[in-house]
């Protein structure tokens, strides 16, 4: 039998025969390898650099909040004593009951000067009336005291009516006349209205007898 030759074999390829797309048939895009995604292009219509990216927020412990604090225990208020009565100065000028009036007229000029204002002092006669008063009070009682109570100048009254007034921290009492108990009785009412002082124009043997009575 006579011998055919062998027809030469082909090996195929290890990858396999190439397909060869099929006519009408779009192969398919190779996906991309993910990688680092680009910067988004700025929004038209916004020109300039993209938006910066908002402010890193800080963490609590970066941040020290302040909170309220309980209220402690107050501290007790200082207790603030009650004023003690002061009991005013008493200076005595002696004058006889004549010269009594022009004696008080100049411890008021002599307390302006000093710096005292003129509503600080209050001045009460024993016997006649002040002229100031006497003309103050020829327009009416009212008038008269609207001037005390105003409390700008100083105020001339007499002992029979200091009862009225108010305390001033000056009291000039003129013993220059009068009964013979003007001082026992004017005397004390002008030391309850002097808040620091209390000036005295008389006889010095007639207002130490009352001074010493315990005014």
């Amino acid at each position: 039998m006579p011998l055919i030759p062998e027809e030469p074999q082909i090996h195929e390829s290890a990858q396999g025969p190439r397909a060869t797309p099929a006519s009408g048939r779009v192969a398919p895009t190779p996906r991309p390898v993910p990688g680092p995604r680009p910067a988004a292009p700025p929004r038209p219509g916004r020109p300039g650099p993209s938006r910066p990216a908002p402010p890193v927020q800080r963490t609590p412990h970066d941040v020290a909040v302040a909170k309220p604090g309980l209220p402690g225990p107050t501290a007790p208020a200082a207790s603030v004593p009650a004023p003690a009565s002061v009991t005013p100065q008493v200076q005595l000028i002696p004058a006889s009951a004549a010269g009594a009036l022009d004696a008080a007229e100049e411890a008021v000029d002599l307390l302006l000067d000093s710096g005292r204002a003129p509503g600080d002092v209050l001045v009460i006669t024993t016997g006649d009336q002040h002229p100031w008063a006497a003309h103050e009070l020829s327009f009416g009682e009212a008038a008269y005291w609207a001037q005390h109570d105003a409390g700008d100048d100083v105020f001339y009254a007499h002992a029979d009516t200091v009862a009225r007034a108010k305390s001033r921290p000056v009291v000039v009492v003129a013993v220059n006349g009068g009964a013979d108990s003007a001082p026992a009785d004017a005397l004390p009412l002008a030391h309850a209205r002097a808040g620091a002082l209390l000036i005295v124009c008389g006889d010095p043997q007639q207002i130490n007898s009352v001074l010493g009575a315990g005014v």
